[in-house]
């Protein structure tokens, strides 16, 4: 499969008096599912519109294979989108939408069925979209993001609406994909879903990036070297570890993280004290805590978090 890159050089997108992109450069590689995230206005569907051609940038290039998107030849046999399962007409049966979407762009439109069965939606090719639920369409638009069977796809919040089977069902999907050598961009608020699927992670806030990362590498520095208590005298064990150079977080009814110390330190300490405790290990952050962390002075709105010292 033909190497298609994903381009963001020196995006700049402003409306009004609001700078929503500013400055934005990263490369999404083939090969991996790259998460693509950030805090409410972050500016990422203004950057994912760039890239689909569909808002001009006041600055920089967005670029497919290297070349931007209105002038590639192919434009759905190169990149399939999913921006808006909304976008659906009520009354059309679900094979006649992909149907037409197939003959409008000059595809095969034996490839309406072909999509159906790689998304789960064979038995109700005949049923209206109005019908469907939140997660069916989800589903559909996929589906018709896959009609021209492209190297490249792009997907905003693919997981929002779908039920426990359908999200387990969507990860090994966007892996199987990327395994074949496809570039994939996935636009997320779960974390705890990305955690699971992606192999990368962007990360703006304000319209600028913040990171651009493994996630291996992201989650051992949001880790930190902190370590893991688990124990039913919560309050003592604050009391006894807390210091000047000590960190002490509640992070569960009989768990804390403590970072400052070594593990031999904290025994020693509670023992020292009589505090008992049932778990001691090392610390290993969740993607959620990796992005808070990246993320917590630029949302739109933040609120602040105590820890013991």
């Amino acid at each position: 499969m033909t190497d298609m890159t994903l381009e963001a050089r020196g995006l700049r997108k402003r409306y009004g008096g609001n700078v929503a992109v500013d400055g934005l450069s990263f490369r999404v590689e083939p090969g991996k599912v790259t998460g693509f995230v950030g805090p409410n206005g972050a500016g990422k569907s203004t950057t994912l519109r760039m890239m689909l051609g569909l808002d001009r940038p006041d600055a920089g290039q967005a670029l497919i294979g290297g070349r931007p998107y209105a002038e590639l030849a192919e434009p759905l046999a190169t990149v399939g989108a999913l921006l808006d399962c909304e976008s659906l007409h009520p009354g059309r049966r679900a094979r006649d939408h992909l149907r037409w979407l197939a003959h409008y762009s000059g595809l095969p439109v034996r490839r309406a069925d072909v999509v159906l069965d790689l998304v789960g939606l064979t038995s109700a090719a005949r049923k209206r979209a109005g019908g469907f639920s939140l997660g069916m369409r989800q589903r559909l638009g996929i589906a018709a993001a896959l009609l021209g069977d492209p190297p490249v796809l792009i997907l905003d919040e693919p997981v929002n609406g779908l039920d426990p089977e359908g999200i387990q069902w969507i990860r090994g999907f966007l892996k199987s994909l990327a395994s074949q050598g496809r570039t994939v961009l996935v636009s997320s608020h779960l974390m705890s879903e990305l955690q699971d699927t992606a192999d990368h992670l962007v990360v703006i806030g304000r319209g600028r990036l913040l990171a651009d990362t493994d996630v291996g590498e992201l989650l051992d520095e949001a880790s930190g070297g902190r370590i893991t208590l688990r124990t039913t005298q919560r309050a003592e064990a604050m009391t006894v570890l807390a210091g000047d150079d000590v960190a002490v977080a509640v992070t569960g009814a009989d768990t804390l993280t403590v970072a400052g110390l070594s593990s031999e330190d904290i025994v020693a300490r509670l023992g020292a004290h009589g505090v008992a405790f049932s778990e001691l290990a090392r610390h290993r952050a969740t993607l959620e805590e990796a992005y808070m962390e990246l993320t917590g002075s630029v949302g739109e709105f933040t609120a602040g978090a105590e820890a013991v010292r």
